[in-house]
């Protein structure tokens, strides 16, 4: 159905991807994976015709109707909420709107409109065979949590989050055969996420997704194309599956590379004894032969690098942590929660979810004094230092100024070896470094929030969905990091990988401002609480 053959990208000496021929087909759902950069989005966008590749070409079954997923989160501000999804079906869109049109201007003698009516009416039928469009997009929209108050409300009314919701309604309504969808879950909460999962799971032509969020990827997709030294490989399976082999290759390509350099030594010193000596000289000629065939780049490992976090406090955390007593607050007259109550002891690592809307982020800007309370108080503990990663994290980071220096500017006793080191850590190489602050992607200005936090050593740490913009491999890290840790965490995320990583209790507040407190792990609250 969907086919490519010899796909190259450069962008001058850089080459994305290589000469790549790979036939994706029905009933398969794909994971498109690889390392920030590698080109997963620019494949993506060449698949779609949104992109004109440097070489080769993509082959659609001719007839198949290919939808993506948009990135244009403003291309509809003119647009009602259910016009910019029925806009999914641009051929229905422009029928049913002109027949609007026709049927209150129109002259209805005039046997060309009466016959442009009938055609449209053609179209909408072929469309819509079932008429029951507008009941799918109000069901859609109803899911994705707006109101059917809501659905004639414009564009321009809503938040870019709410706003990515409708590009992915309008995506879905389309049922293309072909399905391409890059980061779908960003700006979702776990029940939308889990409800996105059970429809893509019954998508009958072929997906490609891109993801960070693994549990999702493991629920959806079940073969993965791993984008890695500029080729595409493909697995059968989900992305833990992929996961295990792809490090037991690794572990063998190591054990292999090893082996090689270990040859390639005792050649060389086999050459340099013996190519003087003439009675051993066709031996050494013959030892160099096998030496000039031996490459050990041909034995790759995996071009991903994982980053290496590591929280260590500066002080032991107290018993009194964190009393919270009362809390309330609400905009423009509605209660976002009211009468929050709730004690953090020592050892907590908290996973604060809930739907969105209903106060998550709120709650954490007003324990970091960002914002006021209208009620109640809090306490933080006399021990405790707090560290905190910000929701707009990517606004905050910025300046015509490089990385270190952008880290230097927290604290001035920092001294510029340990930035160095930690922004190592992060990934950022020596070159890397030098790079300003406004020229990074979301991605790296997470990780160089990440380096501030570890420059921190605070014994607490408030981080509000850290894992947006991070590659897979960074937010394993960062669950393992968290893990690690030997102070208390409360951590705003959806991801509910990284709650199984770290998460020993868990506090959801629900959509009527109530409030559930686990004590135990997001899996044993799945099970009593459901998701």
């Amino acid at each position: 159905m969907l086919s490519t053959v010899n796909l190259t990208q450069r962008y001058g000496k850089r080459v994305l991807f290589d000469k790549i021929s790979i036939m994706l087909d029905p009933g398969k759902r794909y994971g498109l994976i690889g390392a920030n950069g590698a080109g997963k989005s620019t494949f993506m966008k060449i698949l779609a015709g949104e992109l004109e590749p440097t070489d080769g070409e993509v082959q659609i079954q001719p007839g198949a109707r290919l939808g993506m997923l948009s990135q244009n989160q403003y291309a509809f501000e003119d647009f009602t909420l259910k016009d910019a999804v029925l806009y999914g079906n641009k051929k229905l869109y422009d029928a049913q709107k002109e027949k609007e049109k026709l049927y209150m201007e129109g002259d209805f003698e005039d046997d060309a409109v009466n016959n442009r009516l009938a055609e449209l009416e053609m179209i909408c039928a072929d469309e819509d065979p079932t008429y029951e469009s507008e009941i799918k997009i109000e069901k859609l929209l109803e899911v994705l949590g707006f109101p059917a108050s809501e659905h004639d409300d414009m564009m321009s009314s809503l938040t870019g989050g709410d706003k990515f919701k409708i590009l992915l309604a309008q995506v879905l309504f389309l049922k293309p055969d072909i399905l391409l969808l890059d980061e779908p879950t960003n700006n979702l909460d776990i029940e939308t996420i889990g409800w996105l999962e059970n429809e893509l799971k019954r998508h009958e032509g072929v997906l490609v997704v891109i993801s960070h969020d693994r549990h999702f990827l493991n629920g959806v997709v079940t073969h993965i194309l791993d984008l890695d030294f500029s080729k595409i490989r493909e697995f059968t399976g989900n992305y833990d599956d992929w996961y295990i082999a792809a490090n037991l290759v690794a572990k063998q390509a190591e054990m292999d590379r090893s082996k090689a350099l270990k040859e390639k030594e005792e050649l060389e010193k086999f050459i340099a004894r013996f190519s003087a000596n003439a009675s051993k000289a066709k031996q050494a000629t013959s030892r160099q032969k096998q030496l000039d065939k031996l490459d050990v780049a041909d034995i790759q490992l995996s071009s991903r690098r994982d980053p290496s976090i590591m929280f260590r406090p500066h002080r032991d955390i107290g018993n009194e942590v964190l009393e919270v007593i009362g809390l309330g607050k609400g905009y423009d007259g509605k209660k976002v929660f009211e009468d929050l109550s709730f004690k953090i002891e020592k050892g907590d690592k908290i996973a604060l979810i809930g739907t969105n809307g209903v106060g998550k982020t709120t709650l954490l800007e007003i324990l970091m004094e960002k914002l006021p309370a209208d009620a109640g108080s809090f306490k933080w503990g006399q021990t405790i230092t707090t560290s905190y990663f910000p929701q707009n994290t990517t606004d905050l980071v910025v300046g015509e100024i490089k990385l270190y220096d952008w880290l230097q500017g927290h604290d001035p006793k920092w001294h510029i070896d340990e930035l160095r080191k930690v922004l190592g850590r992060m990934l950022f190489s020596g070159e890397e470094q030098e790079k300003m602050v406004d020229a990074c992607s979301g991605g790296e200005k997470h990780r160089v929030m990440l380096s501030k936090m570890m420059m921190d050593a605070a014994n607490f740490l408030v981080l509000d969905e850290p894992d947006n913009h991070l590659d897979l491999e960074a937010i394993v890290a960062l669950g393992e990091a968290l893990h690690r840790y030997q102070g208390g965490v409360i951590c705003v995320t959806h991801d509910r990988e990284l709650i199984d990583a770290f998460a020993n209790r868990i506090i959801k507040i629900n959509e009527d401002g109530s409030v559930i407190d686990f004590e135990g792990d997001y899996e044993s609250f799945v099970e009593q609480h459901g998701k």
